[in-house]
């Protein structure tokens, strides 16, 4: 080996520790500082049922099957108030007697008239009796001879005009028990009485106060608010586009913001013949749904807003996926090997807000990307699955 030869090697050997402390540090900085895989969730593709349905554009309101607000059918001052806000009654019963003395008056006078009428009609009929009895007695005296054929006239004449006063005296008692009726009438027009069983929801008079009917044409409020809040239903007005699937006797969903958490089991009773105009450029159709079962711990209220999801298609044991997962094109993001995400092109069928039918592009155990939102989530770029898997099913 020549000098030079032996120089250049010991050059090598002497730089050799700090070419190979480069290199570590190289590799250590790329190790410490290279991208990290985003976590992502995933879901798996399974079989399930999937649901068309159809949802109010505008909050609906829960309404009662009855709801009165009910006036005296006459005017006058409130003399009695038997009923306050927030109580039960029951069909029929009393619920204001307005002030009517001048009418129980008429009332008795017309009894006793009748009364009059009566016993005239008795003293009539009995002059009758004993008429009829004078004109027998003079029709043998005739035949005897000792009676003139005028006497035997006068006296049926007289028994006649007799028998006319008592039917005159009768048809009277009758008049009578109709002035009766009509004073009845007059007094039963003073008292409102509730035409079904429900509770108080609000009064708007006072002892003492002047009440009067609603005449038609002219707003006044109501002497008492009724509500048979036995039976309950929701109004919601759904897009005039959707409410061709909507038919009576479908099966919805309720759910109100009042009591979270929950949905009620309801069912389409009545679908409204014409089209709202709420405004120029959106229609409804007014669509009510009543409970299937009337909510029992739950305070329900007359007036809360609801929400309804109307079931109007079903496909059972279908492919499905969350509809969150589905990207524009009908596209998914397929966990593939090794990690790194693919572009999946799907078909789909029946769809809501929750699940969305796969018919082709996707098998059931496929994973696909649920965390869309997270930046940097894209085909071809590698992930990492966060511990928990949830289920499509669930």
């Amino acid at each position: 080996m020549t000098l030079s030869q032996q120089n250049k090697q010991n050059r090598l050997i002497r730089y050799f520790p700090w070419f190979a402390g480069l290199v570590l540090l190289a590799i250590a900085l790329w190790y410490f500082t290279r991208p990290k895989p985003i976590e992502v969730e995933l879901v798996k593709v399974e079989r399930g049922t999937v649901e068309a349905t159809v949802s109010n554009t505008r909050a609906g309101t829960v309404k009662a099957c009855r709801r009165a607000k009910l006036s005296a059918p006459a005017g006058g001052q409130i003399a009695h108030m038997h009923v306050k806000k927030g109580q039960r009654v029951k069909k029929g019963e009393v619920l204001l007697e307005l002030w009517d003395n001048d009418l129980q008056a008429q009332e008795r006078l017309a009894r006793e008239q009748l009364g009059t009428v009566q016993t005239q009609a008795h003293q009539a009929c009995v002059q009758t009796d004993l008429a009829d009895k004078e004109a027998e007695r003079s029709k043998q005296l005739r035949e005897s001879g000792f009676l003139s054929a005028e006497g035997l006239d006068q006296r049926i004449s007289a028994a006649k005009v007799a028998r006319a006063g008592c039917e005159a005296a009768t048809s009277q008692i009758e008049q009578s028990k109709s002035r009766i009726a009509v004073a009845q009438a007059s007094l039963e027009r003073m008292v409102l009485r509730a035409p079904f069983s429900g509770i108080v929801a609000d009064l708007s008079g006072e002892l003492g106060e002047y009440a009067t009917p609603s005449p038609p044409g002219i707003l006044t409020l109501p002497a008492v608010d009724l509500i048979d809040d036995s039976c309950m239903f929701v109004s919601a007005p759904i897009d005039e586009v959707d409410a061709a699937n909507v038919k009576v006797g479908q099966v919805a969903r309720i759910t109100l913001d009042a009591i979270k958490g929950k949905s009620f089991a309801g069912k389409v009773k009545r679908i409204a013949p014409y089209v709202l105009e709420i405004e120029k450029q959106a229609r409804a159709v007014e669509v009510e749904v009543e409970f299937a079962e009337r909510p029992g711990d739950e305070n329900l209220l007359v007036g809360y807003s609801a929400d309804v999801e109307i079931v109007y298609n079903s496909r059972a044991n279908v492919l499905r996926i969350p509809t969150q997962t589905l990207l524009e094109g009908k596209k998914v993001l397929l966990y593939g090997t090794n990690g790194v995400l693919e572009d999946r092109s799907v078909k789909t069928g029946l769809a809501n807000w929750e699940q969305t039918e796969i018919t082709a592009g996707l098998n059931e155990g496929d994973q696909i990307v649920m965390s869309l939102d997270r930046a940097g989530v894209k085909a071809g770029v590698k992930v990492k699955v966060k511990p928990e898997v949830e289920s499509a099913g669930k």
